[in-house]
């Protein structure tokens, strides 16, 4: 039986900012919390930069490039302007999102078959530039398929409705929710797609979804900033790397 791959922990700074910019100035500073993110054992640093600059600026992307130690996965839209700023930025990852000016958070995943003309040359850019690509989608089989014919290398599936439903106590929802994202995952991981989740996740998602083993990387930041008020940021991403040891080690019987 093959190994199973570890697990990355990414820490999505953007609500550091979000904070920030309810008043102006630099404090707090998403930069200083991506250092103590890593400090505490974070595998890697998330943070979109979103066309009407709501949370995350130019600048942070900049100066988190230049002074995390670790790998910075720059979410973003598929416009022209952004494809210029990671160019620019050379981030490891870029992570394209839909994204449209009235939503309070990423509503969804991105339209891959819809948009696959202007996706392809996109996702080619980067390729060529040695940014590493994953495409936030649902756990849609077409979706998926067509990551894999346009060549990226990594998906990221979109966990939103599942973990609402988990939240809200609709089980039949979260179980359909669920099941989805399994067959999901084993379809990029067969696909020869890296597979990625996110969007929603608190301790008791992370915990269930780590069990599954086609998925490597897991990108949680809103929870983990709530959290962090109360009992610090180095303890929640303490505490949110135990739930994910945890489910890995269960593997919930999805080998």
């Amino acid at each position: 039986m093959p190994a199973i791959p570890p697990l990355r922990l990414g820490v999505n700074v953007d609500h550091v900012a979000t904070l920030r910019n309810a008043r102006g100035g630099r404090a707090p500073d998403p930069v200083r919390a991506a250092l103590l993110a890593i400090e505490a054992g974070a595998d890697g640093i998330t943070a979109h930069l979103r066309e009407d600059r709501r949370h995350i600026r130019d600048d942070d992307m900049a100066r988190l490039k230049a002074e995390i130690s670790k790998p910075l996965n720059f979410e973003m839209a598929a416009t022209a302007e952004m494809l210029q700023i990671a160019l620019a930025t050379k981030p490891h990852a870029v992570c394209l999102v839909p994204e449209r000016r009235t939503e309070v958070t990423t509503e969804g995943g991105l339209d891959v078959v819809g948009q696959r003309d202007a996706l392809g040359p996109f996702i080619a850019r980067l390729g060529d530039a040695g940014i590493r690509v994953s495409l936030f989608i649902a756990a849609d089989p077409a979706q998926i398929e067509m990551a894999a014919k346009l060549k990226s290398p990594v998906i990221e599936i979109h966990v939103g409705a599942w973990c609402d439903a988990v939240v809200e106590g609709q089980k039949q929802k979260a179980e359909a929710e669920w099941q989805r994202i399994v067959a999901g995952a084993k379809l990029a991981q067969s696909a020869g797609l890296e597979v990625h989740a996110g969007h929603g996740l608190d301790y008791v998602t992370a915990e269930t979804i780590s069990a599954l083993p086609q998925i490597v990387e897991l990108n949680i930041g809103h929870f983990m900033m709530g959290e962090a008020m109360f009992v610090g940021l180095a303890q929640t991403i303490r505490d949110m790397r135990a739930a994910m040891d945890r489910g890995r080690k269960s593997l919930r019987g999805h080998r």
